[in-house]
């Protein structure tokens, strides 16, 4: 395995930098690689984040936190249910994070932040941004289709059935109604995270060689801490992506970020934009630690495969 070699340090450029000849295609593959195998280990957790997140949510369809959902869930619905819409992520995490990680190695370059071993934060916060609105664009309906397969009481039993239903009640926008505001998120969530990741990684890993816990740690905790930061946000987009199945009227017509918070705030208070946000913090603290621990050991090999 790769951990059992020694951090791979080359004179011509360091490992946190790519090689010269480090092509766009491997660095998509190593992307593609990172973004199925986070989803799909943590989809179950997903799931629930967004049940809980639900505003006025079916009688049957209400959970007092995330072991009673889970329990309820699995019993009622079967444990399979936990994976319902899975397929979507799958399809849509490959191209999105291929693209995520292509945009934020080329930007990251531009802005000089793989030179020397000082931080380079502006460089880790740009390329982040950069990649997470060209990600996003190609993830957002993937995302509203997972979305409306995980809420209770969904009919959907096909990504196909889901397309066309939604773009037939709904039309085409409903597939980006939430792009705004899916945005207005993983913007911020993205720059937090990738700076906090980079800082770290130099903090423990000041030699910059491939070491899997390094990766793994910093993956994280700075993925914790830009979860935590960015629920309000996660719940208005749920909102937006779910309202299509909604009881209430009124979030049935809601249209934008100002109306949806409005929405949570009335009829919820404050504490109503931070529903969901433990199994955020925990979904999202393996996810980030997998995704980058996934993406550096597809880097570190591609790396080691050139210098045999």
């Amino acid at each position: 395995m790769m951990g059992d070699h020694a951090p791979v340090n080359v004179e011509e450029y360091e490992y946190e930098g790519l090689p010269p000849n480090f092509t766009l295609a491997e660095n998509m593959v190593a992307g593609a690689f990172a973004g199925i195998a986070e989803h799909t280990l943590m989809y179950p957790f997903d799931l629930l984040k967004t049940r809980l997140q639900v505003i006025n949510p079916s009688p049957a369809g209400l959970y007092t936190g995330i072991s009673h959902a889970l329990s309820t869930i699995s019993k009622a619905e079967g444990v399979g249910s936990l994976w319902r819409g899975i397929s979507s992520v799958v399809l849509g995490a490959g191209p999105a994070h291929a693209v995520y990680f292509a945009t934020y190695e080329a930007v990251k370059h531009a802005m000089g932040g793989n030179m020397g071993n000082e931080h380079h934060p502006l460089a880790a916060a740009t390329s982040g941004a950069c990649a997470t609105i060209a990600s996003d664009a190609l993830m957002n309906p993937f995302d509203v289709i997972k979305q409306r397969m995980q809420v209770h009481g969904s009919v959907y039993r096909s990504i196909a059935q889901c397309t066309r239903t939604v773009y037939k009640n709904e039309g085409l926008t409903a597939f980006y109604v939430s792009y705004p505001t899916t945005l207005c998120m993983t913007v911020p969530f993205t720059a937090l995270q990738f700076t906090a990741y980079e800082s770290l990684s130099k903090v423990i890993n000041p030699n910059k060689g491939y070491d899997p816990i390094t990766h793994c740690t910093s993956g994280a905790l700075a993925g914790a801490f830009a979860a935590g930061l960015t629920t309000p946000l996660d719940v208005i987009k749920t909102l937006l992506q779910t309202r299509g199945t909604a009881r209430d009227a009124e979030i049935r017509s809601a249209k934008g970020i100002v109306r949806a918070a409005s929405i949570i705030k009335r009829q919820h208070g404050y504490a109503g934009f931070f529903r969901g946000l433990r199994p955020r913090i925990i979904t999202t603290m393996p996810s980030t630690a997998i995704c980058w621990s996934s993406y550096e050991m597809a880097k570190a090999y591609f790396i080691r495969h050139q210098n045999d």
